[in-house]
């Protein structure tokens, strides 16, 4: 499993739960956005992203999310989500996933997320901090897409 997710700073271990298979017998497809949501914010604390808004104001906000399912996944498993920023701008920053079964043995699904940072106060999109900025490129190192402003 490690080899697997070599490359991603966060792992997030997840029971499939009998409840989150559907009719044909496998887990539903929305399940995997939760599945990568709880993997994000794993990351969020491992970058102390809320203790950053607390002090700025500036907080993350889902403008865009992607799933490709490779391999259907059944109860009982065990899941590994593997978590990292894949490029990082100004104000915003993309998120990759990977999730690996432990019953297959194998990748099942691969999926994205773009995070936009926003400021709650005003209602506008904002830079992040450059303490989280320091934090981000420090944990992702040269795996890390930095995309300077021209």
């Amino acid at each position: 499993m490690i080899d697997m997710l070599k490359g991603y700073p966060v792992i997030t271990e997840i029971p499939v739960a009998w409840g989150e298979m559907d009719a044909l017998n496998h887990v539903n497809n929305v399940v995997y956005f939760r599945y990568m949501e709880t993997a994000r914010i794993d990351y969020f604390n491992k970058v102390q992203l809320m203790e950053d808004m607390k002090l700025t104001g500036v907080g993350p906000v889902l403008g865009e999310t992607t799933c490709r399912y490779k391999l259907p996944v059944t109860f009982p498993d065990t899941l590994y989500v593997g978590s990292r920023v894949s490029e990082i701008k100004d104000d915003r920053f993309t998120m990759t996933y990977e999730i690996y079964s432990k019953k297959l043995n194998a990748i099942t699904t691969v999926g994205s997320a773009k995070v936009v940072m926003f400021n709650f106060k005003n209602k506008k999109p904002d830079n992040l901090s450059q303490h989280l900025r320091d934090t981000i490129i420090n944990i992702e190192g040269d795996a890390l897409k930095v995309v300077e402003r021209v």
